[in-house]
């Protein structure tokens, strides 16, 4: 049940994030309408000083993510969804390699990764938990359930622990109804999950 589960689960975030991009090119190409979006003339592009303190060998590969999408600015949305996969997230230095790589303002970038709640600027723990807040869940006590993560990590959803061990997030349905409330930690599974359980789901991953 629970590898069907797991299926039924990458299935769903690959449709969402077909969505989210096929969202995002229609956002774009109303952009693109506007020319004083994009803000860097072509003449200034070489006065750009990008004052960052990333690695030279990331800096690079976000140089070769940007050159994959011809360093167009209609292909930000692509760029920052390949350049997120790579690093996990998008601090503002990474934000502002990508401005300069595709001619655009950081403030253009900035505001399309804050946009979409699918881009992070925080870094996810090692161990990302997401409880599911679908209909189903919801009306089972997901959100007593949110609540107690939140009292046992001492942190609030969209946040990392301290120790970088856990991150707290909400998700639309993983299509494992029948096992409501659902959460997931990483790709793992569980299902029917209550506030007092939380705690022993925690110290599964203490010594990991």
């Amino acid at each position: 049940m629970i590898s069907k589960s797991l299926t039924d689960e990458k299935s769903i975030k690959s449709d969402d994030n077909k969505a989210v991009k096929t969202e995002a090119k229609d956002v774009i190409h109303q952009m693109d309408k506007n020319p004083s979006i994009y803000s860097y003339a072509a003449a200034e592009k070489g006065k750009v000083k990008v004052k960052i303190k990333l690695a030279e060998d990331k800096i690079q590969k976000i140089h070769e993510i940007c050159t994959n999408f011809n360093n167009e600015a209609g292909e930000l949305i692509n760029v920052l969804h390949q350049t997120q996969h790579t690093f996990g997230y998008l601090p503002a230095e990474v934000q502002e390699v990508i401005a300069h790589c595709l001619n655009v303002s950081t403030a253009h970038v900035y505001g399309v990764v804050t946009f979409y709640s699918y881009f992070t600027m925080i870094p996810k723990g090692r161990f990302p938990i997401s409880v599911c807040t679908g209909t189903a869940c919801y009306v089972r006590g997901a959100e007593k359930v949110l609540d107690e993560f939140k009292k046992q990590l001492g942190i609030s959803v969209g946040q990392t622990s301290d120790d970088g061990k856990f991150s707290l997030s909400c998700l639309r349905c993983v299509g494992a109804c029948g096992l409501a409330p659902v959460i997931l930690v990483g790709e793992k599974v569980y299902g029917r999950v209550a506030p007092d359980g939380v705690k022993a789901i925690l110290d599964a991953y203490k010594d990991k």
